[in-house]
């Protein structure tokens, strides 16, 4: 399949309800706790948050309602910049996606440049809608983001089987040990326009 270069922004988290009351508890009857967490999930969850920077290599597939991209990434986080390279099948680069402070920024392989302030405004103007995409460097670590989580389940191990989170169904089917920590190697987030696949083969993680 031909690599369309106004796919590739589906990678990039980079480059980011209704409402129910529940009925009130008889006066008598003391508030519901929140059960704790395990300790499992608690030593899980502290190691993921002390990596801030991460490179990743793998491969991607993507479809929408009207077409399908598959083919290889490299992608290097750090706190204030995102810098993705996306591949053919073949192998072949198809494109670099880069964020910054200044905004994002997709250069194709011949290279012509389509610059946005955000992530969702590129994807906006290349794809038609917002992708709401900031989330994707927690989600890739196998964690949350900040917002609202709408579901969740863990394994034994305190690990991420599935997440509900900012209109994205995502699920974990395998993880691999990277320095003694446990991180994603497939992953399928899943929207009402997107279905996204990562297969991560190699991580490098940093404090």
């Amino acid at each position: 399949m031909r690599a369309n270069i106004f796919f590739v922004p589906f990678f990039i988290a980079l480059l980011t309800s209704s409402c129910v009351t529940a009925p009130a508890l008889p006066p008598t009857t003391p508030p519901a706790s929140v059960p704790p967490q395990s300790s499992a999930q608690q030593q899980h969850m502290a190691s993921l948050i002390n990596i801030k920077s991460f490179s990743l290599k793998g491969r991607i597939g993507v479809v929408t309602q009207k077409q399908g991209f598959s083919g290889g990434i490299q992608w290097q986080h750090t706190p204030s910049t995102d810098n993705i390279d996306v591949f053919s099948p073949l192998g072949s680069k198809v494109a670099n996606i880069l964020k910054n402070r200044d905004g994002v920024t997709l250069t194709n392989q011949n290279g012509h440049t389509i610059t946005a302030q955000d992530a969702e405004s590129l994807t906006e103007t290349t794809l038609g809608f917002k992708l709401p995409l900031t989330g994707l460097s927690d989600w890739a670590l196998g964690k949350p983001t900040d917002s609202k989580i709408e579901a969740s389940s863990l394994d034994d191990k305190g690990r991420l089987l599935s997440l509900k989170q900012d209109g994205w169904n995502i699920s974990y089917e395998n993880y691999a040990a990277q320095n003694g920590i446990d991180l994603p190697s497939k992953i399928i987030l899943k929207s009402d326009k997107v279905n996204l696949k990562i297969v991560i083969e190699q991580w490098v993680s940093q404090p």
